[in-house]
């Protein structure tokens, strides 16, 4: 497998067709800023991945768009 330069964008849809989620893939892994969303279309959760792995901060919406929860997670998931 060749490694890309650039990450790819990649979206997940409901049978309805509405988004489940989107962000970007950088050698089929995810990369970058990621969002996931209720069938409702409300935003349910966001945060980024460095090839696979969750970093940064994370954040969780309730159905009214309220920001119940929040995470910090290391850089490197091994510290």
């Amino acid at each position: 497998m060749t490694a890309s330069t650039a990450p790819v964008p990649r979206a997940g849809l409901y049978r309805d067709g509405s988004v489940k989620a989107h962000g970007f893939e950088l050698d089929g892994e995810l990369h970058g800023s990621w969002q996931w969303f209720r069938q409702d279309g409300s935003l349910m959760s966001s945060g980024e991945f460095t090839r696979g792995q969750q970093v940064g901060v994370w954040r969780t919406w309730g159905r009214a768009g309220r920001l119940v929860k929040e995470t910090i997670l290391p850089a490197n998931p091994d510290t």
